[in-house]
């Protein structure tokens, strides 16, 4: 599948001269270095499947005033960026095809245009999914640690301005690396938020299991259903720590790419794993189909409430 810039320059590195890239190419030679080709029909199904689950996952958050809390604004939040990934997936598809098959016609400026509203899509899809993660991360360290002021800290209303400034600092965010995105610069200040992200959240979590234990001991004291809050606070945690597992599979492979981008693109083996760019990109949109399903697994009012809108229960 034909990738739209700056994608596709992603995948041939555009601080390589002419020359090396051959180089590299032929002395990076060997079959598995061919990269993989795939259908534009798994593109299609997948981004359909993860179209429809994360739509479902926000109808059901929606439909239910018991997920009318901070928490499950955030995981709508993230819903919606990974409904982002299969928007773009599918409108880049299906506007290649077209292009292939002769069925639309239109100027380069046009292309130049739709490439441009594509991997802004894709984009802000990769900060803000990242970005909601990580408060997700931070609402359930602060419902563990502190409980009985959760209410306080996080109210509708730091909830609101939290879900705004992910979305307008990722949109902004998107806008410069699509225009800047021939600079070295760029890509590292994504691979860094990427990085920031990762230890945040993996310090967060250590903590939780670290100290989970001893401090709902301390709470149990006050609470007249400690063993229901334990367990309700850990799963919520092991979750989370599910979903942390499944972005960094799907997503990792494709920020290694970019790292390899600016430290070494006329290497041989960086010209190889270059090759396997829509393998990169097919683990992105697993990424959107896996979360809804670690939703409705792991949360029994949810997997109620999913049940119930399939049904068309409104």
């Amino acid at each position: 599948m034909s990738t739209l810039a700056p994608l596709r320059l992603l995948r041939e590195p555009w601080n390589a001269s002419e020359g090396n890239q051959s180089n590299a190419t032929a002395g990076a030679g060997s079959a598995w270095c061919q990269g993989l080709d795939i259908p534009n029909a798994l593109f299609l199904v997948l981004g359909l499947v993860s179209l429809v689950e994360n739509l479902l996952v926000v109808a059901a958050i929606l439909k239910n005033r018991n997920l009318h809390s901070p928490t499950y604004y955030f995981i709508c939040c993230l819903a919606v960026s990974d409904m982002l990934v299969s928007v773009s997936n599918l409108a880049e598809t299906f506007f290649l095809l077209l292009l292939e098959h002769g069925a639309l016609v239109v100027q380069a400026s046009i292309i130049r245009h739709m490439d441009n509203v594509i991997d802004l899509l894709i984009c802000s899809s990769v900060v803000s999914s990242l970005s909601f993660l990580g408060v997700i991360a931070v609402d359930r360290y602060i419902t563990i640690f502190y409980a009985l002021r959760y209410h306080s800290i996080m109210t509708l209303q730091r909830a609101v301005v939290t879900m705004a400034s992910v979305w307008l600092a990722s949109t902004v965010s998107s806008t410069v690396f699509v225009t800047y995105y021939r600079n070295n610069a760029i890509l590292l200040c994504l691979i860094s938020f990427f990085l920031f992200m990762l230890v945040l959240m993996l310090v967060l979590y250590i903590h939780m299991f670290a100290l989970a234990r001893h401090h709902l001991r301390s709470i149990s004291s006050q609470q007249k259903q400690p063993t229901v809050y334990r367990s309700s606070s850990l799963k919520g945690a092991v979750t989370l720590t599910i979903l942390l597992g499944v972005f960094f599979i799907c997503w990792g492979p494709f920020f290694f790419h970019l790292i390899l981008i600016v430290t070494c693109p006329t290497n041989p083996f960086c010209t190889c794993f270059f090759s396997y760019f829509n393998l990169f990109h097919i683990l992105i949109i697993c990424n959107s189909v896996i979360d809804p399903l670690i939703y409705a697994f792991r949360s029994r009012e949810l997997r109620r409430t999913l049940r119930e809108v399939m049904l068309c229960s409104w």
